[in-house]
């Protein structure tokens, strides 16, 4: 077995050696049952020097996406050569997880609670103790999230633009787009940024399902930008498409209640004045059209087709060309599909 000089890694109470792993239980707090609340944290601390990079899942308890991520990443073979150290956490808001739930006990967003403190609210607790006990150890950081409840994202990466490394963390990871967006208050991300973390954060799918494309996304992208960082060796494959930048985003919004037909998926492009949906009543001949008011491509979309006024169906992203962007989100999802079939048993851990 080969030895190393390498300090261990610590975490909570575990010191990992070097060329080992564990998985560490951290104390989050209790219930008013006095049922605690743990975060399970997967350590992987390589024999050599290296980025400590965090790939977090399940901030929200009900995107459940990203913990199929995890889990395929942490089967790869690959990351026995790991230089550096990663970290996983599948569940940060295990409450949620379990009640397949967005929120924690108290209904707060747990992504709303960054960076916490130690005599506030449950949320603010855990965001406090995953601060100062996960958060603070690391170099890098990727944190994966879904759509909400009856609302899909396509894969996509979103970063500050303030942020040079975090940018070409967003370029390498190779999603079909890339949101140029400041973090919102009160979010992991934006508590990352006010340390000096570069970190990027995922959005694919929708909550409560896994999606398949999604998750090849996401494990692609992370060995992308394990690749970059010196982590790990070049693949066999690597990404020959670049992503679409985009500077602006906005929801599309029902202007009545209804009924909604959807006639544009995620991934599609639009023009201003485009027809992306009709609104009717089950009661009256009435009905109205939803029309894009700019150009751009599909993001996100609300799938659920009993709609109140105001209620967001479209998300469209501003794009420079979009003949640039059918041409990339085709190409990129040829590529993931390409790459997947041949090591999906051996290298994905795909079960």
């Amino acid at each position: 077995m080969q030895t190393s000089s390498r300090a261990p890694f610590t975490l909570g109470n575990s010191n990992i050696p070097p060329g080992s792993r564990a998985v560490v239980d951290i104390p989050f707090g209790k219930l008013y049952t006095h049922t605690e609340l743990n975060i399970g944290a997967h350590v992987i601390h390589g024999r050599k020097e290296g980025p400590v990079l965090l790939v977090t899942a399940a901030l929200h308890g009900d995107e459940i996406n990203g913990v199929e991520i995890c889990r395929r990443l942490l089967k790869l073979p690959r990351l026995n050569q790991l230089k550096g150290t990663l970290i996983v956490v599948p569940i940060v808001n295990t409450y949620g997880f379990v009640q397949q739930s967005r929120y924690l006990p108290d209904r707060r967003d747990l992504n709303r609670s960054f960076p916490g403190s130690e005599k506030g609210s449950l949320g603010s607790r855990m965001a406090f103790q995953f601060t100062d006990k996960i958060l603070q150890n690391c170099s890098h950081a990727i944190d994966l999230h879904t759509g909400a409840i009856h609302r899909s994202n396509l894969p996509q990466v979103r970063a500050s633009a303030k942020d040079k490394v975090a940018l070409r963390m967003a370029e390498v990871f190779n999603a079909p787009i890339i949101i140029k967006a400041a973090s919102r208050e009160g979010t992991m991300r934006g508590t990352a940024n006010s340390l000096g973390i570069p970190i990027l954060l995922f959005e694919a799918g929708e909550a409560l399902r896994f999606d398949e494309q999604s998750i090849n996304v996401g494990v692609r992208g992370i060995l992308n930008v394990m690749t970059d960082l010196g982590m790990l060796r070049a693949g066999r494959r690597r990404p020959n498409t670049k992503s679409l930048f985009s500077k602006k985003s906005s929801w599309v919004r029902a202007e009545h209640d209804g009924i909604a037909r959807y006639y544009v998926g995620l991934g599609q492009t639009v023009k201003t004045g485009d027809v992306l949906a009709h609104i009717y009543s089950p009661y009256s001949d009435f009905e109205v059209a939803v029309h894009a008011s700019f150009d751009g491509i599909v993001i996100g979309r609300n799938n659920l087709p009993l709609v109140n006024e105001g209620e967001a169906l479209f998300h469209v992203a501003e794009v420079s060309s979009l003949e640039e962007a059918e041409k990339t989100v085709d190409a990129i999802n040829d590529e993931v599909d390409n790459a997947m079939p041949p090591v999906l048993g051996e290298e994905y851990g795909v079960v």
